[in-house]
Order: C-alpha cells, then structure tokens, then sequence
C-alpha cells in the first residue's frame, strides 16, 4: 500500500509540473484552491492563454468559427498528402471527389479517434498559428477527410486540416468542425 501512495504522489508531481509549464505557456490560469482540493488541481482551458476568452463559434456552440468552405488551396494540398498513400491518379480522383462533397460536421475528439491520431500539442508552429486564428476571430477552413473502413481496421485520413482539428480541440474538445469526406476507391 505505501509503495502505491507514492506513486500516486510521484504522479501528482508530474501532473502538477505540466500544469506550471502549460500555465508559464500561457494555456490555462491558475485559480484559487477551494477547500478540500489538493495543491496540483487547477481549472484549466486547454489553448487559450490566462485572461483571454476563445471567441463564439458563428453557430455559438464553441470558440472556433469556420469559413462556409473550405480553401481552393486546400485540395491540392489534400492531393498531395494523398499521393503518399495513394498513386496519383488515385489521389487526384478522392481530391476532386471531396470538392464535390457536401460539407457535414462531426466534433473535433472523434475525428482525432477516427484517424487514430494523437493530438499535437499548443506548441506546435502550426497548431500555435491557427490557435492563434481562433484567438483573433479569425475563420478557419473547413477539413478534407477520406473515410476509414471499420470492417478492415482502417482509420480515416485526414487529407487536408489536422492542424485545425488539433487547435480546435485545444480550445474545446467537443468543438463542432465543417468537414468534406469522400470514400477511397476500393
């Protein structure tokens, strides 16, 4: 029994160190201890900095707000990442179907899940800049996905937008996220 009191404590030393270095980075606020709470528990708001409020989503379900689609850059950029996985005739042709695709939402935890992904962190260059978007009201285009096959344990793809899914997730796991999915060829 002692010898599982400290590692609960060790964990607890380690968990309140993220919590100084998530709160030197600017990602959550300290707060005043209520009675009962041990030393390293804290309100935390994952992405967005101490005193500043994520901005209302168009639908006010969330901080995040999104462009009605997404960029015409974004296709080929989903193309080419497609065509490391893909060849290119193959890649081009699910790009040209997502444009086609109508947009649908799904919330930014079970995109991560779907794709089997592990959310990066606020830090990241890219990640930082689009939560800095969110920050400044700033809309985000929507994401490029390519839909997994359960039955062969293959997970979805996102072609064009992990970043913004990381980002939003940040600033509320449950952030509603605009979407285009097409099938792979099979």
């Amino acid at each position: 029994m002692h010898q599982y009191q400290e590692t609960l404590t060790a964990l607890a030393l380690v968990a309140a160190g993220a919590v100084d270095r998530l709160q030197r980075r600017g990602y959550c606020e300290r707060t005043t201890r209520a009675a009962g709470e041990s030393h390293g528990q804290r309100t935390l708001r994952a992405g967005t900095p101490a005193g500043k409020e994520p901005h209302m989503s168009d639908s006010g379900k969330g901080g995040v707000m999104w462009l009605p689609e997404p960029e015409a850059k974004d296709y080929p950029a989903a193309a080419d990442y497609l065509s490391l996985l893909a060849p290119d005739d193959v890649a081009a042709a699910i790009a040209a179907s997502l444009q086609g695709a109508p947009i649908q939402h799904r919330k930014a935890k079970d995109i991560l899940r779907a794709a089997r992904l592990v959310l990066l962190p606020p830090d990241n260059a890219h990640v930082a800049s689009d939560l800095k978007k969110i920050r400044d009201g700033r809309k985000l285009s929507p994401i490029l996905m390519v839909r997994g096959d359960l039955a062969k344990g293959i997970p979805a793809q996102i072609a064009d937008g992990y970043h913004r899914v990381c980002a939003s997730y940040l600033t509320d796991e449950n952030t509603d996220i605009p979407l285009k999915l097409a099938d792979a060829p099979r």
